[in-house]
């Protein structure tokens, strides 16, 4: 009887031991690696997407009395001609390049006037020519802000625009400008302008109308 027993309790022994070493041999064996992520599955790793550059858009200008210049640019579009249509950049002597015509001198003539001996040369080549010219940028025409303002920097001159009228859009003045004496150089000349006064109503003489190439300096 006790034989027995020696032996039943050696087994079941045996039996503890295996299990206890399968147990161990389990948690000690390395964790399976797992097979890293592809260009696709890494959040991090996203391509991104294309800025592009904002286009021009058509300036607001009157097409009857804006006078184009060098650097501008043009749309040119006739209808149901794609390939006659685009944009064109007014060269440094005042001509553009167009399809089919070649050189055409555009300086100083408005947009209707372009848009008139466009029209005159493509009759010859299609018929009846429905063409528009606008102004898509306006480069020719411009004044500089410079000193204590709120944003200072390179300004198209598209329309009309009093002193008071042009540094009320970059800002007006800032808290330290000296704006009794504003300066404003048109070639050789140098014009004076007071803010304080003229907001009151007072000299309204000296808000003239701005120039091309007017450069207004505050102090």
């Amino acid at each position: 009887m006790s034989c027995s027993f020696n032996v039943y309790s050696m087994r079941l022994l045996f039996v503890l031991l295996v299990c206890s070493s399968v147990v161990v041999s389990a948690a000690q064996a390395p964790a399976t690696a797992k097979p890293p992520a592809t260009e696709q599955e890494k959040p991090d790793e996203k391509p991104i997407a294309e800025i592009k550059a904002p286009e021009d858009t058509p300036a607001a200008v009157d097409p009857k009395t804006y006078h184009i210049g060098p650097e501008d640019v043009l749309g040119i579009t006739v209808w149901k001609e794609r390939e006659l249509s685009g944009n064109v950049v007014v060269r440094p002597d005042g001509i553009i390049t167009v399809p089919l015509i070649g050189e055409l001198q555009v300086n100083d003539l408005t947009p209707r006037e372009v848009e008139a001996k466009l029209k005159e040369q493509y009759t010859k080549l299609v018929n009846n020519p429905l063409v528009t010219v606008t102004i898509q940028s306006v480069r020719s025409k411009k004044y500089f802000i410079q000193g204590n303002v709120g944003r200072s920097g390179v300004f198209p001159l598209v329309v009309p625009l009093t002193i008071l009228q042009a540094l009320t859009m970059a800002g007006g003045p800032t808290e330290f400008a000296n704006k009794k004496k504003i300066v404003i150089m048109r070639g050789d000349k140098r014009l004076f302008f007071n803010w304080n006064d003229v907001i009151k109503g007072k000299n309204l003489s000296q808000n003239i109308y701005l120039e091309n190439g007017d450069f207004i300096i505050v102090k």
